[in-house]
């Protein structure tokens, strides 16, 4: 049995509706899986929930950087939507604890994969909407999302970031692709980040680009803490 009063306290609402939190924590797997009393998927709260976030996230820029031109905007709305970060949100929130999926999809790696925990940052917010209004739904995402802009924006363009700071600093940096393993459904790429012959940081991605993108994305926070 699914404990849903403890994901409520984790993401800091109590739902009215405990049923919109359950229908936002089922993929569509799980809910076609059902032959009898079949049951609805998150797809159409995710669906709300990718409209309010974005409205709530440009709100907030539009409000908060006032000397940003529209293309900035646009930019820094779309690294902080992005696919990779709220994974990492639902991920520290412990989404794939909750999430009722088909037993193919479970053991796969649903719970981990980051697609699904994307979609459920969205779908729980949509929910949350639903439920509450739009009060409640900006406060979730001021707290888990707008809380470091900074940070939580990092990932989106972290290879051209960490090669300007290369380049403004005189520093070589390459890539290296060290490992690939997994069936051919579901590859991992390992590859390493190397500033003027160091390794920085190691990154992992279902392909190359993106496991590069990984290890620009950690070398950067390395960066960010020493000179903190």
């Amino acid at each position: 049995m699914i404990d849903y009063c403890k994901l409520e306290k984790r993401i800091g609402y109590e739902f009215t509706d405990i049923n919109l939190l359950i229908t936002a924590m089922t993929h569509t797997s799980f809910a076609n899986e059902l032959k009898i009393n079949k049951t609805e998927s998150y797809e159409r709260l995710e669906f709300l929930g990718d409209a309010i976030l974005e409205y709530i996230v440009s709100e907030y820029l539009f409000l908060k950087k006032k000397e940003y031109e529209e293309g900035r905007l646009t930019k820094l709305r779309a690294s902080l939507v992005c696919e990779f970060t709220l994974s990492q949100i639902s991920e520290s929130l412990g989404y794939g604890e909750f999430v009722r999926l088909s037993k193919g999809e479970s053991q796969t790696g649903g719970r981990t994969r980051k697609s699904i925990l994307c979609d459920l940052f969205e779908s729980v917010l949509g929910a949350m909407y639903l439920d509450g209004g739009m009060e409640p739904a900006k406060n979730f995402v001021h707290r888990f999302l707008l809380d470091d802009v900074e940070t939580h924006s990092l990932f989106y363009d972290a290879k051209s970031t960490l090669q300007e700071y290369c380049q403004k600093n005189g520093k070589e940096l390459h890539y290296e692709l060290i490992e690939e393993r997994g069936p051919e459904h579901n590859k991992v790429f390992v590859s390493d980040a190397v500033i003027s012959g160091q390794i920085t940081a190691r990154g992992e991605g279902p392909n190359r680009k993106t496991s590069e993108q990984m290890a620009a994305y950690k070398t950067l926070l390395e960066i960010r803490k020493k000179q903190d």
